[in-house]
Formats: structure tokens, C-alpha cells, sequence
């Protein structure tokens, strides 16, 4: 009998290191998968606000140049569509969205790019929280007035 004494107080302790072991692989698979999760909404909303400026230009085609080469300033008469030029509305849209970007996406910018009648909309994000947007992902949609 003299010879199993301390056998069960080390099979504890080997049940006690796989469980270990165990939780920090589903703490790790957890902090992974929220991580991803986050990636994907931030992808999801760059999306929904590319889309978003896409559709405010198809509204106001008589303003597409503005779009690019306007500053971004509110118009407070741009509320309603009467008393609104529509250089004026398309440089309003212009500060609605980015600000939009801004506060939704970490360290977002967007920007639209004409070439022939065809605007690119590319949105980029600080993704890791590094503070460099470089090596990070975007969201570029393409599209004609």
C-alpha cells in the first residue's frame, strides 16, 4: 500500500494543467474571434457609407465635379433642398460623410477619385489601432454618373 502514496495528488495535478491549458486556448479563440467580429463591422460600415456618398451623388449629378474637387463645409440652407445650389449640396454631402467616416471608423478617411466618367470611392481605417492606416484594410467601390 506504501507505494501509490501521492499517485492521485499528481493525477490532480495533470487534470488540473489540461484544464489550464484548455481555458487559455478557448481565451485566446475568444479574443480572436472579437477581434475578427469588430474587423467585420468596421468593414460592413465602410461599405454602407461608400454606398451612402454613391447615392447622394446619383441624387445630385448636376454637382458630381464638387464632389471632387469641393471643400468639405455645411450649409445650413442645404436642409432642405430649396434655397440649396447644388455645388452647395454636393460640398453639405461631402461634410456629412466625412464626418460619418470620422465618427464611425477608427482613424477613417475617405476619398473619390473621377477618371472618365467612372468615380472611385475608396474608405480606409485604422484596423489594428496602431495609428497607421498603412497596411491596413479599405474599401474602394467604383461606379458611373
Amino acid at each position: 500500500m506504501n507505494k501509490n502514496t501521492g499517485f492521485t495528488l499528481i493525477e490532480v495535478l495533470i487534470a488540473m494543467l489540461v484544464l489550464a491549458v484548455g481555458l487559455l486556448g478557448l481565451a485566446g479563440l475568444q479574443a480572436t474571434s472579437l477581434k475578427n467580429n469588430q474587423s467585420a463591422y468596421n468593414r460592413s460600415q465602410a461599405t454602407q457609407l461608400a454606398y451612402d456618398l454613391a447615392d447622394r451623388m446619383r441624387a445630385n449629378v448636376a454637382g458630381k465635379t464638387t464632389y471632387t474637387t469641393g471643400t468639405a463645409t455645411a450649409t445650413a440652407a442645404c436642409l432642405t433642398t430649396a434655397g440649396c445650389s447644388k455645388e452647395a449640396m454636393a460640398e453639405n454631402d461631402l461634410k456629412e460623410w466625412n464626418d460619418a467616416i470620422t465618427a464611425t471608423l477608427p482613424g477613417g478617411t475617405g476619398t473619390i477619385a473621377p477618371n472618365a466618367g467612372v468615380f472611385t470611392i475608396t474608405i480606409t481605417w485604422d484596423d489594428d489601432h496602431d495609428g497607421v492606416t498603412t497596411n491596413n484594410p479599405h474599401f474602394q467601390t467604383s461606379f458611373q454618373l
